[in-house]
């Protein structure tokens, strides 16, 4: 793509654009469950493994400070989720533009976390419908959103992982190769 790696704030755009997107889808699909299914109410798709149902999340991932009844539990769970957003938000400007498989992962996590707080904002929980279960194992219900940051945060893993960091030997190595 050396058209579009000549042009980082072209591919900014699309990573955001990406955000955009993922926002966009999860804020429908939550209208819709919103809309049509009650809450606490199943509606099955694939019987004996994926319903939709609609939960209203008042805690974090995996329903995590669900249970805690306090008047300051939405507060401080809109700053944690604003300061890792801050934090995703400056990781993606300061890394570059054309490593675009770690900014698409970081442009799906900003657009995840933007979506579950645009919830929290708005009604002080989030909209989760995607139900999983196997006979008696049922995994916790989560959404566009949700999923959105666990891809890309698995993604992100993965690229920090399989990408060396550099050293100084190895510094020390191509600034010899260029002497010579």
């Amino acid at each position: 793509m050396p058209f579009l790696s000549e042009r980082p704030v072209l591919l900014r755009s699309l990573y955001a654009l990406l955000a955009v997107f993922i926002v966009l889808l999860d804020q429908w699909t939550k209208l819709l469950v919103l809309d049509r299914i009650p809450l606490h109410d199943s509606v099955t798709v694939i019987p004996g493994f994926f319903n939709l149902t609609h939960v209203q999340n008042t805690g974090a991932a995996f329903g995590f400070f669900a249970s805690i009844s306090s008047p300051v539990k939405t507060f401080l769970l809109n700053v944690v989720a604003l300061a890792i957003f801050a934090f995703v938000a400056t990781f993606s400007l300061r890394t570059p533009a054309t490593a675009w498989l770690l900014q698409s992962a970081l442009a799906l996590t900003l657009g995840g976390a933007a979506g579950n707080l645009i919830d929290r904002l708005r009604v002080g929980s989030v909209t989760d419908f995607l139900h999983f279960y196997i006979r008696d194992f049922h995994w916790w219900s989560f959404n566009i959103a949700d999923s959105a940051i666990t891809v890309g945060v698995c993604v992100l893993a993965w690229e920090l992982w399989r990408t060396p960091e550099p050293t100084e030997a190895a510094g020390a190595e191509k600034e010899d190769d260029h002497v010579a």
